[in-house]
């Protein structure tokens, strides 16, 4: 694989393209300050300090009249360090609010390559839903996934020569509450051929895709001969896809061939052996068939002990916030 086939599944990249049959998402690149933030690990975690939304999970090292917000150092009683600032930064906040806003109020958020999915489980709405700046940085701190796109992204590229992307970019996409996770699909194309299908969502059963599975098939093999096949530059990738209820497909992503990229129902192994089109190879859509074919998924949660939940962390207002959201709830 070679770095040009990596640049050309970020998504800032291949969207100008594809825009029409995509979802529809806005871009803003982001300043090296943030990247920092991100990356940094040297200290507590905080979340930036909103200046859009003083409700939308505040840090509250800035409250100094409250005692809890002083760290104290070890071996001393009396000692107080300097309080906890949070970072801030007020310029992509503001233009990150006005694309949420111009996209419906509620978007997905991911990088030049990656989502975080696996930190969905820290989010208040328990998914990549995100209505505000801190929800998105809650995301992408509490995110492993994003260390590919911050360090690894050429580590499978056999003329490696950079170690990350020129820039970063924060893309976020229009959220979309009523998705069916049985209907997007992971689509492998080899030689220009597309070789194999995949159901996405490799953990549950859908019975639904029995029935339909040959109708799927034809679908998405069709969407890809009309407009993926003439369209993207590389011979191997791979590209997920949506059926949407009036079953029309849209694309979602591409993803290189190989390196980070999920097999899910296949193994790269066989993906490699298949010559789709030169011999009695038949395309083959894989769904999980029965409760007992279900494959496990991303880690989605942390061990307690590995928190940092003192005063004034970020960890400290999402609790916070949790319990707050709960005690409405429960007198509302």
């Amino acid at each position: 694989m070679k770095e040009e086939e990596v640049n050309r599944c970020q998504i800032q990249n291949w969207y100008p393209k594809f825009r029409s049959i995509t979802i529809r998402t806005k871009f803003h690149q982001l300043p090296e300050s943030f990247i920092s933030y991100l990356t940094d690990d040297s200290g507590p975690f905080l979340l930036p300090e909103s200046v859009t939304n003083e409700d939308a999970m505040p840090n509250r090292v800035h409250n100094f009249e409250e005692e809890d917000d002083f760290q104290v150092s070890e071996g001393s009683d009396n000692e107080a360090e300097t309080p906890l600032n949070p970072p801030s930064f007020p310029q992509l906040e503001i233009e990150i609010m006005e694309s949420i806003e111009t996209l419906g109020g509620t978007v997905l958020p991911k990088l030049n390559w990656s989502a975080p999915k696996d930190a969905a489980w820290i989010s208040p709405s328990q998914n990549l839903s995100c209505t505000c700046f801190n929800e998105i940085a809650l995301l992408f701190r509490s995110s492993d996934s994003l260390v590919h796109d911050l360090f690894n992204a050429y580590d499978s590229c056999s003329d490696k020569v950079s170690s990350r992307p020129e820039s970063f970019y924060l893309a976020l996409r229009k959220w979309y509450p009523s998705l069916k996770p049985e209907m997007e699909f992971r689509c492998f194309v080899k030689s220009n051929e597309l070789v194999g299908i995949s159901q996405r969502e490799v953990t549950t059963f859908y019975p639904i895709l029995l029935s339909e599975k040959d109708l799927l098939k034809g679908l998405i093999e069709e969407f890809f001969d009309d407009k993926i096949r003439l369209e993207f530059e590389s011979e191997n990738y791979t590209f997920d896809v949506y059926v949407t209820k009036e079953r029309r497909v849209k694309l979602i992503d591409f993803n290189t061939w190989c390196g980070s990229t999920l097999p899910l129902m296949f193994t790269w192994e066989e993906l490699e052996k298949i010559h789709y089109g030169e011999c009695d190879d038949e395309l083959e859509l894989r769904i999980v068939e029965s409760r007992r074919s279900v494959l496990p998924g991303l880690k989605t949660a942390v061990p307690y002990d590995y928190l940092d939940v003192s005063s004034g962390s970020g960890w400290d207002e999402v609790f916070k916030k949790a319990e707050e959201e709960l005690r409405n709830e429960s007198f509302g």
